[in-house]
C-alpha cells in the first residue's frame, strides 16, 4: 500500500490507500455493495474533475463514526482516494485505476444504481 508520505505529499498525516495491483474485484464489489457508499461513489462521480470532496460535503443518515467506517471501506477497497489538505480529508474517485482493472465496471453499476433510484423515486 502506499501513503501519502511515499507519494510526496507536504502533509504529515498518512493514510495507506492499495496499489492498483493489490485492489480486487470482490473489494470493489464489497464496497459498492453497501447503500451509504454508494452514495458517496455517486456523488463523487457526478463531480469528477473537482479536486476532490470534502467528507463533510456527504450528508449520510448516519452516525460520524459510520461514515467513517465507509470512507475507510471504499479508501481500503481501492474505490477511492483520499487526500489531507490542511485539515481537510477530500475525497476522489479512482476512476482510471478502476477503469484500467475492470473495464465498464463503474460506469454499469453506477448506470444500474441511476436506474434503480429513478426506478424507486428516491435516491439509493
Amino acid at each position: 500500500m502506499t501513503t501519502a508520505a511515499a507519494t510526496g505529499s507536504v502533509s504529515s498525516r498518512t493514510l495507506a490507500h492499495p496499489e492498483p495491483g493489490e485492489i480486487r474485484l470482490e473489494g470493489v464489489l464489497h464496497a459498492l455493495a453497501d447503500p451509504m457508499r454508494m452514495r458517496v461513489v455517486r456523488d463523487l462521480a457526478r463531480e469528477e474533475g473537482a479536486d476532490g470532496l470534502s467528507c463533510s460535503y456527504f450528508d449520510l443518515p448516519v452516525t460520524k463514526s459510520t461514515c467513517t467506517h465507509h470512507f475507510r471501506v471504499l479508501r481500503e477497497s481501492g474505490v477511492i482516494r483520499q487526500i489531507y489538505r490542511g485539515t481537510t480529508k477530500l475525497n476522489v474517485l479512482r476512476r482510471a485505476d478502476l477503469d484500467v482493472l475492470f473495464p465498464g465496471l463503474l460506469d454499469s453499476v453506477l448506470s444500474a444504481a441511476a436506474r434503480q433510484a429513478d426506478r424507486l423515486g428516491a435516491e439509493s
